[in-house]
């Protein structure tokens, strides 16, 4: 696709399940809102079919015109799935983000906790980011070619097998490397390298040897098990935080709950050439359509998109809609706007309104 500063950008939507009907349009405003504010044309929005919706109409969660589809625009967001719910044999299938990851080899998974003034948490100060690699490790169907990283012998007898390699490690390494530069300069590897001294032990080496590009940026390294006490203790120490997908995905929880509520983690899922904006939470099933769900993760998950593709584009205009989602956001936490997670009454609408104004009066 040949584009220019002044071509619209396109971006994909895919509503997802549970509460992402509900989420996935309140951060579509907060994109609108945001981008009208900054000069930059306006977006033009795709939407595609996916989850239970697509397996109805369509046969399967991820269809291939999806597929084909995403492959048009400029970056997507992608609502929550419910795949614990779908019917066999979708269920036991990857999921859909997993799909996609796979499919569009989106290596980097960027989890950030930050605590918001203004808002309850269980832990003070805290601005770190997770790095999470995501295409190895010990999750089936990511990390093999054909078939899944697990099976069965007997009846009583799981095995899972973990892939780790040189490349994947290294390119994660440089991700974090370079957003440690954008930040504070820190970087910390997580690893279980006293067990799988093989796996994590070749992670930890290869992102030692990226570190030796970065003189600049401090390097520090922890076992899975210590970090996660470390982070409960002193998370206002951590910067970047670089790990392999399981460890990855698991603290990135941790740290969410710990900077106030999982419905306030963001995440983008990224490679040299796609971008997918998606929140860290699930699909809350037991709350969809109540109107309560909260929104702020999917919100600053298309703020980090955007960012992604202001650097891809090279279109500083992109990279100011991204701050002033943040700036938004921000302020109607700290104007007292909240969702009942998070300690408000607001609705997922009504608290998506008090953003998208905040940003319109910025």
């Amino acid at each position: 696709m040949t584009t220019t500063k002044d071509t619209p950008r396109r971006l994909g939507l895919l509503l997802g399940d549970g509460i992402g009907p509900e989420i996935v349009p309140a951060a579509r405003l907060c994109v609108d809102a945001a981008i009208a504010a900054s000069g930059a044309p306006a977006v033009e929005w795709a939407e595609f079919p996916l989850g239970a919706d697509a397996i109805r109409t369509h046969g399967t969660p991820v269809p291939d015109e999806t597929l084909a589809g995403l492959d048009t625009v400029d970056a997507w967001l992608l609502g929550p799935h419910d795949s614990v719910s779908y019917p066999e044999p979708h269920r036991s299938r990857l999921n859909p983000s997993g799909t996609l990851r796979k499919h569009f080899d989106l290596f980097a998974n960027i989890r950030p906790a930050r605590v918001f003034a203004g808002a309850a948490s269980v832990v003070d100060d805290a601005d770190l980011v997770i790095v999470r690699e995501n295409t190895e490790g010990f999750y089936a169907d990511r990390n093999t070619f054909a078939g899944t990283g697990e099976f069965m012998p007997t009846p009583d007898v799981a095995i899972a097998h973990g892939i780790v390699t040189r490349v994947a490690s290294e390119r994660i390494a440089r991700e974090a490397f370079e957003l440690a530069m954008r930040r504070r300069k820190h970087v910390t590897i997580v690893h279980k390298a006293n067990v799988l001294m093989l796996t994590t032990g070749l992670f930890r080496d290869a992102c030692r040897s990226v570190a030796k590009d970065y003189p600049e940026v401090t390097v520090d390294d922890f076992h899975i098990d210590a970090m996660t006490v470390h982070l409960v203790r002193r998370a206002k120490d951590f910067d970047v935080i670089v790990t392999e997908n399981m460890f990855g995905d698991i603290l990135s929880d941790l740290t969410g709950a710990l900077a106030g509520s999982l419905g306030i983690a963001p995440s983008v899922n990224s490679s040299a050439t796609h971008a997918m904006a998606q929140a860290a939470h699930g699909s809350a099933p037991d709350i969809a359509g109540r109107d309560i769900a909260n929104p702020i993760a999917m919100i600053l998950s298309s703020a980090m998109v955007l960012d992604w593709l202001s650097g891809r584009a090279n279109d500083p205009r992109l990279n100011e809609a991204a701050r002033r989602i943040e700036d938004g956001v921000n302020a109607a936490v700290l104007a007292g706007r909240a969702t009942p997670d998070f300690g408000g009454t607001d609705g997922t609408a009504s608290f998506a309104d008090a953003v998208a104004e905040q940003i319109a009066s910025a």
